[in-house]
């Protein structure tokens, strides 16, 4: 016979998915962001030695 109620593991697999997803963003900010900085920082030297 087959549980009753609620489906097994769906509530969990949710939390973890977006749990999982925050993860992924958060570290393409942190990317992003340093490539930003980088451009600045060689930016700000060129202008420098112009």
């Amino acid at each position: 016979m087959g549980k009753t109620g609620r489906d097994k593991n769906t509530k969990n697999k949710a939390k973890h998915s977006r749990l999982m997803d925050q993860k992924k963003n958060k570290k393409k900010a942190e990317i992003a962001l340093r490539k930003e900085r980088l451009k600045e920082i060689i930016k700000r030297s060129k202008e420098e030695k112009s």
